[in-house]
C-alpha cells in the first residue's frame, strides 16, 4: 500500500472529545471517525485490523465445532416480548416502525427461534452456532470511543445441549477458545466471576483488561489469581466485635445530622459503632437493609438474594414507610423485613436512625432488639481487604470487559417453546449457553495496552502492516529506485508493507506519522546509507535502530517479526 494513494487521514492534534489513549490514537491514526455520539465509521486502516481480529475469532470458533450464521439486526418485537426482554432492556433497546420492530442488542431470541422445531431430538444436539454481527444499544452516555458505543460489532455464540453435563462441556470449550483468541491477539487479560444481568442464567464469567477507561470494577488478588466483578465479589472483612455488656437503647437528639460521618462527628464515635439503614422496595414491599458505617450496598448481590423486582425506595416514599426521611431511618420499630450485612452479625451497642427526623437511637443490640433479623453478604468490597480465597490483600480497580460467557439454562428455550425429545421420548426445553466478544473492544484494548507518547505500538498478528517503508527524499532518483525495489521484493516475499512515498512531506512528518501508525518495523531509506548499500531499521516497540544491508533485508525482517 502506497501512503500517497491510501486514505489514512492522520491528525497531529488530540481530538477534543477523546480522553482515553485508544480513542485518541484511533482517531489520530485515521482508523475511525465519529458519525454521531457512540456511532463510529471504521476507515480502511481500522477495518483492516477488525478483519484480522474477526478471522482469529472465526478460526478458534470453527475449531470447537462452531457454525457461522448471519442474522438480521432488525427483529420483530414480538419475539423479544416472549422472553420479557423488551422490558428488561428498557430504554437501551432501539425501537423502529411504530415500535413493531427492534434493533437487536444481542441475539439469544433469534437463535432460539431458529432452533425451535428444528432441533427436535437429543440426537440433534449438541450444536454451537455463532455470528459476527452489528448490535445496537441506546447507551444514554456513550463514552471512551468504540468501547461503549450505540452501535458495535460483536461475536455472539450460542450452545444447545440436551443435559446440564453437555452445557458444562460447551461452556468449557468456549472458555478455552476465548483464552486462545485473546492470547493470539496479544492481550494481557484475566477472567472474573460475574453477574448474568439481563441475560439471565447461572454461571457467568467475564474476560477483562485492567484500564482506567473501564466501565466495570473488579476485585483482584495477585497472590492467588482470584478475580471477580465487584457486583458478585464476596466480602471477607472482619465482623464488628460484640461487646461484653449491652446497653439499654436510648434516643438522642441529632439536629441536622443526616450522614454517618456527621453522626460520628456529632457523637464523637467510630463509624464501626453505627448501622446505616437503606430502604428498598421488593415486589412492592419495603425491605430495610442495614450496613456497617459507610459500607455501600451491593445492589447486584441484594437482587440475587431477594429475586423478583428490587429498587431503592424513593425519597417521597420513605416518610410514609418509616416515619422519617433519609438519614434518620433505623431498624427499631420498622415493621417490615430487615436484612443486615454479615459484618454486623449479632452486633451490639450500635447507633442508627430512630425513624423520627433529627433523632437517632444508641445502645442497639441486634440480637435483642431486632427480632427475625436476617443476615447476608451485601457489601461492595474495597481495596485492602482480605481475599476470600487466600486471605491476602485484594486490589479493586477499573477494567474493560472483552468477552462474557453465560450458562443460560432454559430461560430462552422455555420462553420461545424450543423443545426436544430425550431418550425416553419425554419433551424437555433445550439447555443453552451464550458467549460474546466485543470485536471493537479487542482492538481498543490492544491499543490501551500498547502505546507510548508517540502513538500505537503494533504486534503481529493484529498489526495492519508488517513494515513501514519510509523514503526520506523521494525527489532523489537513488532513493526512489531503492524504495521501489525494496517495496516490490518485500511484497513478493509476502510481507505486508505500507510505503510512505509522499514527495511533498518533510522527513520529520514522515517519522511522526510512522510512530503514530506504529507498525512493528520501520525501514528508513536515505541517500547517505544507500551509498553503502544499506538501510536503517527501527524497531517500533523499543526504538532500537539497526543498519542492514539491502541484500539481507528480507531475512532480517523475517527474523525480527518472529
Amino acid at each position: 500500500m502506497r501512503l500517497s494513494k491510501a486514505f489514512i487521514p492522520t491528525l497531529k492534534e488530540v481530538p477534543s472529545d477523546a480522553v482515553i489513549p485508544s480513542h485518541i490514537l484511533m482517531v489520530r491514526s485515521g482508523m475511525v471517525r465519529m458519525l454521531s455520539a457512540g456511532i463510529y465509521s471504521f476507515l480502511p486502516l481500522g477495518y483492516k485490523v477488525i478483519k484480522k481480529i474477526s478471522d482469529i475469532i472465526r478460526e478458534e470458533m470453527d475449531a470447537i465445532g462452531g457454525q457461522e450464521f448471519h442474522l438480521p439486526a432488525l427483529n420483530p418485537k414480538e419475539i423479544w416480548e416472549a422472553t420479557n426482554r423488551v422490558e428488561a432492556f428498557g430504554d437501551t433497546m432501539f425501537h423502529v416502525k411504530n415500535r413493531e420492530y427492534v434493533l437487536a442488542p444481542t441475539h439469544e431470541e433469534i437463535m432460539t427461534y431458529h432452533a425451535k422445531g428444528v432441533l427436535k431430538s437429543y440426537k440433534d444436539l449438541p450444536q454451537i452456532w455463532y455470528q459476527i454481527q452489528t448490535k445496537f444499544r441506546n447507551e444514554p452516555r456513550p463514552r471512551s470511543g468504540v468501547i461503549r458505543g450505540r452501535q458495535f460489532l460483536m461475536k455472539d455464540a450460542y450452545s444447545f445441549d440436551a443435559s446440564l453435563e453437555g452445557l458444562d462441556e460447551s461452556y468449557e470449550l468456549h472458555d478455552k477458545a476465548y483464552r486462545k483468541i485473546f492470547d493470539r491477539c496479544g492481550l494481557d487479560y484475566f477472567v472474573v466471576g460475574a453477574s448474568s444481568g439481563a441475560m439471565g442464567g447461572s454461571k457467568s464469567e467475564e474476560f477483562m483488561v485492567k484500564s482506567e477507561a473501564g466501565e466495570d470494577t473488579v476485585a483482584y488478588c495477585s497472590s492467588c489469581g482470584f478475580a471477580a466483578n465487584v457486583e458478585v465479589a464476596p466480602s471477607k472483612i472482619e465482623r464488628i466485635s460484640r461487646q461484653n455488656e449491652s446497653k439499654e437503647i436510648y434516643e438522642i437528639s441529632t439536629p441536622n445530622v443526616k450522614s454517618i460521618d456527621e453522626l460520628c462527628e456529632f457523637l464523637k464515635i467510630n463509624e464501626r459503632e453505627t448501622a446505616k439503614s437503606r430502604v428498598y422496595i421488593h415486589n412492592g414491599q419495603p425491605v430495610l437493609i442495614l450496613m456497617s458505617g459507610n459500607d455501600e450496598v451491593n445492589e447486584t448481590k441484594l437482587g440475587s438474594i431477594l429475586g423478583g423486582e428490587v429498587r431503592p425506595g424513593h425519597q417521597e416514599e420513605l416518610k410514609e414507610i418509616t416515619g422519617a426521611d433519609a438519614g434518620s431511618i433505623g431498624p427499631i420499630g420498622f415493621k417490615h423485613r430487615i436484612i443486615a450485612d454479615l459484618r454486623l452479625k449479632d452486633g451490639n451497642n450500635l447507633f442508627s436512625g430512630a425513624n423520627k427526623n433529627d433523632y437517632h437511637i444508641g445502645g442497639i443490640d441486634l440480637q435483642r432488639d431486632v427480632p427475625n433479623l436476617e443476615y447476608a453478604d451485601l457489601r461492595i468490597v474495597e481495596s485492602g481487604e482480605n481475599c476470600s480465597n487466600c486471605s491476602n490483600t485484594i486490589e479493586v480497580f477499573k477494567a474493560i470487559e472483552l468477552g462474557h460467557i453465560f450458562k443460560l439454562g432454559t430461560k430462552y428455550s422455555e420462553g420461545l417453546g424450543a423443545m426436544f425429545l430425550d431418550e425416553n421420548s419425554k419433551e424437555n426445553p433445550i439447555i443453552m449457553g451464550s458467549y460474546g466478544i466485543g470485536v471493537e473492544r479487542v482492538l481498543a484494548c490492544f491499543i490501551e495496552q500498547n502505546n507510548d507518547e508517540n502513538g500505537i505500538i503494533w504486534k503481529k498478528p493484529l498489526s495492519p502492516f508488517d513494515v513501514h517503508l519510509i523514503g526520506l527524499n523521494m525527489k532523489k532518483e537513488i532513493v526512489v529506485e531503492a524504495c521501489e525495489s525494496i517495496f516490490n521484493e518485500l511484497s513478493e516475499n509476502k510481507f505486508d508493507v505500507i510505503f510512505d512515498d509522499r514527495t511533498n512531506v518533510q522527513a520529520g512528518f514522515k517519522f511522526s506519522d510512522a510512530d503514530l501508525l506504529g507498525m512493528p518495523i520501520q525501514i528508513i531509506v536515505g541517500e547517505r546509507r544507500l551509498k553503502e548499500n544499506q538501510v536503517e531499521l527501527k524497531i517500533r516497540a523499543t526504538g532500537e535502530r539497526i543498519n542492514v544491508g539491502i541484500n539481507e533485508l528480507s531475512s532480517k525482517i523475517k527474523e525480527l517479526l518472529k
